[in-house]
């Protein structure tokens, strides 16, 4: 935390920081296929003592049955029939697991094209991505598809893990061609972090202990990666949000008159006395209580549930939107943003769908959907007229509402939203309002050029 953090939140703070096992790292693991994801992932959790005896003898007969002398480590992620006949992966795979430095949940999403939408599923909360590259390959067209999601979803630490290092000879020219390579494209994109790290997944060689085959390198493993890179944002740098899950009326002798707001803070800091403003109604009044989990307290910032009360007697209700008076967003019914279609049925312009932004739901129509975006070179095909299921684009809504919406390179939480099946309530689409691509390592936008590179 900064200087900017009263002492009470920095004391706090220093607390959280003290106890490491209180810290946590959302990651989410991507490649081609047979680039060894799901084999990163075993390894992972083997040498980290992430495995229960019982589960590692259940992939060691599961190995033996396929004719393999050792277990095959990818197994302790492919749960599903299909995954394993096959030896590849199909569905996001979360695992959780702990050192004694942090605390993980680690999505490991598939490699094929047709299943770009699971890793939009995967990443889209992830804190940190490893992208995986087959050092006999090099960058491939789905590895700068992951990229671009990555770029995408603001994903704010990028891994490149070029693994299979065993079958090059354990060579660094080989490595360092491949780590200039993604990382001039992942930069161009705007990623704003990128460490790349030689391993064989394999043979374990960098993975959760250094490897004795490449002395060469000097830089941290994998799990030493994941255990110290930054997690989380000083939340005094955030303009508060607090979308309101539900209002508590007791009605009771002993509280005839409370009225309190609970819901979990999307970012910033609540302090007592702040002045805020109810989205969409735009009506004003000042924090007179913050109940954490039965205590009252002064302050509290993001991801904590707490319950506020007001000064005055306002119509909220779920849904509603509570932000500092000073650093209110706009409230809008014209939306704008980049989506990843996740639906086998197309979405087209004119479909009618319910919106869901944080706490509240919406009707919404499609009004145009301007390009369709190739995430392989990053053209765009204008005017598609739908988009398909991996699909991802922009689109123009109309909603039938005011929507207090953040830009997504604002705040991926109140910057994001899904378009939902009115009539079965199934998700469509995964929604990030805004422009497509932040901005580049060296400040400037990203090329919108003939290229594509903008909608």
């Amino acid at each position: 935390m900064t200087s900017n953090l009263t002492s009470e939140e920095q004391a706090a703070a220093a607390a959280v920081e003290r106890s490491a096992a209180t810290s946590q790292l959302r990651f989410a693991t991507a490649g081609s296929v047979d680039d060894g994801k799901s084999t990163l992932v075993g390894r992972l959790l083997h040498d980290s003592k992430s495995v229960l005896a019982d589960q590692l003898e259940a992939v060691a007969h599961a190995s033996r049955s396929r004719g393999q002398e050792a277990p095959d480590l990818a197994l302790l992620t492919d749960g599903l029939r299909a995954e394993r006949e096959q030896g590849i992966t199909i569905d996001v795979a979360y695992r959780y697991f702990a050192t004694p430095k942090r605390r993980f949940i680690l999505a490991d999403t598939p490699g094929h094209v047709q299943y770009t939408r699971n890793m939009v599923t995967g990443a889209s909360t992830a804190e940190l991505a490893v992208v995986l590259v087959d050092a006999r390959n090099g960058v491939v067209e789905q590895t700068r598809r992951h990229a671009a999601v990555a770029a995408l979803l603001r994903v704010p630490h990028v891994v490149l893990a070029v693994n299979k290092m065993d079958l090059v000879d354990y060579a660094e020219p080989v490595f360092a061609a491949i780590a200039e390579e993604f990382t001039t494209y992942a930069a161009s994109l705007g990623v704003p972090e990128i460490t790349a790290i030689p391993i064989s997944a394999l043979a374990g060689d960098n993975v959760v202990t250094p490897s004795a085959n490449m002395d060469w390198y000097g830089g941290p493993t994998v799990l030493e990666h994941l255990e110290t890179v930054p997690v989380g944002t000083d939340p005094s740098q955030d303009p508060a949000r607090f979308p309101v899950q539900y209002v508590i009326r007791p009605q009771t002798t002993e509280h005839p008159d409370y009225r309190g707001y609970a819901g979990q803070i999307a970012s910033g800091v609540l302090r007592l006395g702040d002045a805020v403003t109810v989205l969409p109604s735009g009506r004003t009044s000042t924090i007179t209580g913050i109940d954490a989990l039965g205590t009252m307290v002064d302050v509290a910032w993001a991801p904590q549930s707490v319950t506020v009360t007001l000064a005055d007697d306002l119509d909220i209700s779920r849904g509603d939107l509570l932000a500092p008076s000073d650093h209110a967003p706009e409230t809008t019914q014209d939306v704008e943003a980049t989506v990843c279609h996740l639906h086998d049925r197309p979405l087209r312009v004119g479909d009618r769908v319910l919106l869901k932004h944080t706490t509240r739901t919406m009707k919404a129509i499609i009004k145009d959907i301007p390009s369709r975006l190739t995430l392989a070179d990053l053209s765009h095909h204008p005017a598609p007229g739908e988009l398909a299921a991996n699909d991802i684009g922009r689109v123009v809504l109309r909603t039938s509402e005011p929507l207090a919406l953040d830009a997504y390179e604002d705040s991926r939480r109140t910057g994001s939203f899904l378009l939902i099946d009115p009539a079965d309530g199934t998700t469509l689409t995964a929604g990030m309002a805004g422009d497509s691509f932040a901005a580049s390592a060296d400040g400037a936008e990203a090329a919108r050029d003939d290229e594509g590179w903008g909608f």
